[in-house]
């Protein structure tokens, strides 16, 4: 990657969950790119959805980064940026209820992820996942084998 990538940034984060069953078997995984170098983190739960693995990929990841850091964060789940970026407002304002009034599912991961945001100055970006993203595609093998290691 090019230095002239982290003009106004401190790092560039790749995300991904992946699940088994749905619910069953999950992992998460995210590369960390920065000036210095890049790395990963992952893990995994004996019994979680796709959507809690994928909240969580983010979560940790930006718990790993220093407050007031300029990101530049990707992900595959419209659930999350679409959450983070669309919803996550009204929910706020509706009590963490959905606009049908019924809580929102994962609301211990939002308000986490929610807490988090705060602190630094975050661009999320939508990437098609299973493509040409070597990033991408990256975090996602390494969710499933997080997943997959799980006895």
């Amino acid at each position: 990657m090019k230095t002239t990538a982290f003009e106004n940034l401190n790092c560039i984060i790749y995300t991904d969950g992946a699940c088994l069953g749905n619910p069953g078997k999950g992992g998460w995984a995210a590369v960390i790119i920065e000036p210095s170098g890049e790395r990963e983190i992952v893990g995994c739960e004996k019994f979680t959805t796709n959507n809690r693995m994928e909240l969580m990929a983010v979560i940790r990841a930006l718990k790993e980064i220093k407050p007031n850091s300029q990101i530049s964060l990707f992900s595959d789940s419209k659930y999350v940026i679409d959450g983070i970026t669309k919803w996550i407002k009204n929910w706020k304002m509706n009590n963490w209820q959905t606009a049908s009034k019924k809580q929102i599912k994962n609301l211990d991961l939002w308000k986490d992820l929610d807490e988090l945001t705060s602190k630094f100055e975050i661009t999320w970006n939508w990437v098609k996942g299973h493509s040409t993203d070597e990033y991408n595609n990256k975090v996602d093998r390494l969710a499933r084998n997080e997943a997959e290691r799980i006895i």
